[in-house]
């Protein structure tokens, strides 16, 4: 059983990768964790296996013959039933603009090759928690908008809002701390952990898509900027 997941079933992790040397290298490290593996080697096989069953979390190169995936992170975003699914993007390209269009597709995470299989495997559980694969107590609630936490349900005004796991837990983060402004290295701590390491900037994108997540039009937007020092669970005041 992998740690972190006592007593609950297996999560099954989809590995996305044409490169058979590293696909059998994540297999084995990862069902030496405990997880259940499934394979895909190109775009298309990955979105078949996904609508087919639905793993818990996706590992995928950037590079794949047929679909590249960043196309298979867009179509899994696109569909209703794979909307939240965690998706770790595992590439060997390096740039910067790289990984913010990445995260903007809608990726959860963003890992470079070479990389260590045990700062892959902290990501993968770090992201499984965040993603209500472990569900937590309680019903967290600020204005309008509220969590409940073991349902992993967020409404606001009436409405149910979908959101992606670092969404999600990012939300769940403002939801404890109401009114507190964060920086962002802070909130890399508390979200990201402090043993991954997550360009400042990633902070920024996952901001803006919780904004669209839980701001309708005509609403007030509750994620608060404050220049030079950070975001806040607050509105602005006129």
């Amino acid at each position: 059983m992998p740690e972190g997941f006592p007593g609950m079933a297996k999560p099954t992790i989809l590995i996305v990768e044409d490169e058979a040397p590293l696909l059998t290298l994540l297999r084995y490290n990862l069902e030496k964790q405990g997880f259940r593996v499934e394979e895909a080697t190109d775009g298309q096989e990955a979105l078949l296996r996904v609508a087919e069953n639905k793993p818990d979390l996706v590992l995928l190169d950037w590079m794949l013959p047929s679909l590249s995936g960043i196309e298979v992170c867009r179509q899994i975003r696109r569909r209703p039933a794979t909307r939240d699914l965690p998706v770790i993007m595992v590439t060997a390209r390096t740039e910067d603009q790289d990984a913010v269009r990445a995260l903007d597709i809608g990726a959860d995470d963003y890992i470079t090759k070479p990389f260590a299989v045990e700062a892959l495997l902290a990501r993968i559980r770090a992201l499984l928690r965040r993603s209500g694969t472990v569900p937590t107590k309680g019903t967290l609630t600020f204005l309008d908008l509220s969590m409940d936490q073991d349902a992993h349900r967020v409404v606001r005004n009436g409405r149910a809002l979908h959101l992606g796991p670092t969404e999600y837990r990012l939300l769940e983060f403002f939801l404890m701390h109401p009114g507190r402004v964060f920086s962002r290295e802070q909130m890399l701590d508390a979200v990201w952990g402090r043993d991954i390491h997550v360009e400042p900037r990633t902070v920024d994108v996952h901001i803006r898509r919780l904004r669209k997540a839980i701001n309708a039009e005509g609403e007030v937007d509750i994620i608060r900027t404050v220049r030079s020092a950070g975001y806040a669970l607050d509105r602005e005041e006129v």
